[in-house]
């Protein structure tokens, strides 16, 4: 085996466009010494990020951890996570062409990476969760640009990494690199332009702080508090605190076995109910309630309605009834303003990293999320919609039969092209692909001018 042959081979295992690794195998900062050691470590870190380092995250004042794993357990957390990335990742994400009138949608071989199979092992529904969950998480969510060799300047595929395995860095002269720790094999460095990264708010250049860990610390712990405390008060048979008392003395021994004989005893749902035989003088008294204890139940409907507020989810979208939504009744309405007001915060940065990164400026491709599934109303109301559009007696058309079959995923009916002028009878329409006028038929349900 030659030794150019060994050499090619090794070069096609480099991860990343081949472009760019020739590039910084002349001018990168690992050629020029722009960066010494990549293995370099921060000598300032604050307490909280050394805590997210080892994975201890952010702790709260109520007392708990606050991290990705606890929050987890938060059925608001949960909810509202699964709510925002669920409904992203149900998007089809369609590929259009700029033309002199605006768009066209046009067939790409991206269209499969986007919507059904980025990576081998996952599929698109999985990836766009998974990335939403990333950001809302860590702050971060990171994919690496595949490519199909280290010669060509296409796209094979879109990996999603771990946020807490890549490590953006500046070198000194201020470019932006990324850092990469895979699971299997050696860390390696990737290029802005090999790595699709969606930041939150607060991005200083480098990271985002996580909405959760940050903003919604304190919300956060004290549902976990709150979650604990109420445990134990059900295990102890949701009862009040109480005391033993006696008119004698006792000792440190005796005190401690009865206090360990009545707790086997008595705690515990199961043991709630079970009557208690006191013997030797001993007496029951029952402490009051604290007006802390009653208040638990509030204190998780506010947290509930914190924790839906800082990520955007109105709380009636996570099973929270007890207040009317500002946003209008009905699905139609609540759909409009969850996406206008909570998905395309996400939505508009992902359309806009995945052009810059996947298409050169020269091209007239794009893609972007189809929310108009998510936008459209009732049936009723979307077929009042539609007849309006393909227009009636003295109301012009503005939709084709054919673009109405097109939107409820029907094929194309011969004539289908015609749009009606909004002229009954013999009035002349206008055929979009002929430019030329064609007698129009009057729109089904509307009576020939004479017939009895």
């Amino acid at each position: 085996m030659s030794e150019a042959f060994k050499a090619a081979q090794a070069k096609a295992r480099i991860p990343g466009s081949a472009v760019l690794n020739a590039w910084r195998a002349q001018h990168g900062p690992e050629t020029t010494g722009r960066v010494n050691n990549l293995n370099e470590t921060r000598q300032s870190l604050t307490v909280q990020e050394l805590a997210n380092i080892i994975g201890g995250g952010a702790i709260s004042n109520a007392g708990p951890v606050v991290n990705e794993t606890t929050a987890m357990k938060v059925s608001a957390v949960y909810a509202c996570v699964a709510l925002i990335a669920g409904a992203i990742s149900t998007l089809p994400m369609q590929i259009y062409e700029r033309t002199p009138t605006g768009r066209a949608a046009v067939e790409h071989p991206y269209w499969w990476l986007l919507n059904e199979q980025p990576e081998p092992d996952v599929s698109a529904a999985v990836f766009w969760e998974y990335m939403v969950a990333s950001r809302l998480f860590y702050g971060d969510c990171f994919a690496e640009i595949v490519r199909p060799s280290f010669r060509s300047s296409s796209v094979s595929g879109l990996k999603a990494h771990h946020p807490l395995r890549v490590f953006p860095f500046r070198d000194s002269h201020g470019d932006l690199w990324y850092r990469v720790q895979p699971l299997v094999g050696a860390e390696y460095v990737l290029n802005p332009a090999d790595i699709i990264h969606i930041p939150s708010l607060g991005y200083d250049g480098i990271r985002s702080p996580s909405p959760i860990t940050y903003a919604a610390r304190q919300a956060v712990g004290t549902s976990i508090a709150a979650a604990e405390y109420s445990a134990r008060f059900f295990s102890n048979g949701a009862r009040p605190d109480f005391a033993l008392t006696t008119d004698g003395n006792m000792t440190d021994e005796q005190a401690r076995l009865l206090r360990a004989t009545w707790g086997e005893r008595h705690s515990g749902v199961a043991n709630s109910h079970l009557p208690a035989i006191l013997t030797g003088g001993l007496k029951v008294q029952e402490l009051t309630m604290s007006p802390v204890d009653a208040q638990i139940l509030e204190t998780s409907k506010w947290d509930l309605e914190e924790i839906c507020r800082i990520l955007g989810v109105p709380p009636f979208m996570v099973g929270s009834t007890e207040k009317t939504t500002s946003w209008g009744s009905g699905v139609e309405n609540m759909s409009r303003g969850f996406v206008k007001f909570t998905l395309l915060r996400d939505l508009v940065k992902f359309n806009q990293e995945l052009n810059r990164k996947l298409w050169p400026a020269r091209q007239r491709i794009f893609c972007e999320f189809d929310v108009s599934g998510m936008e459209r109303g009732d049936l009723a109301s979307e077929n009042d919609a539609l007849r309006v559009a393909m227009g009636g007696p003295g109301a012009p058309g503005w939709m084709t039969a054919n673009e109405v079959r097109h939107i409820k995923l029907l094929p194309p009916v011969e004539g289908g092209d015609v749009l009606f002028s909004g002229v009954s009878g013999s009035a002349a329409g206008t055929d979009p692909k002929s430019g030329g006028e064609k007698a129009a038929p009057e729109p089904a349900g509307q009576p020939h001018e004479g017939a009895t």
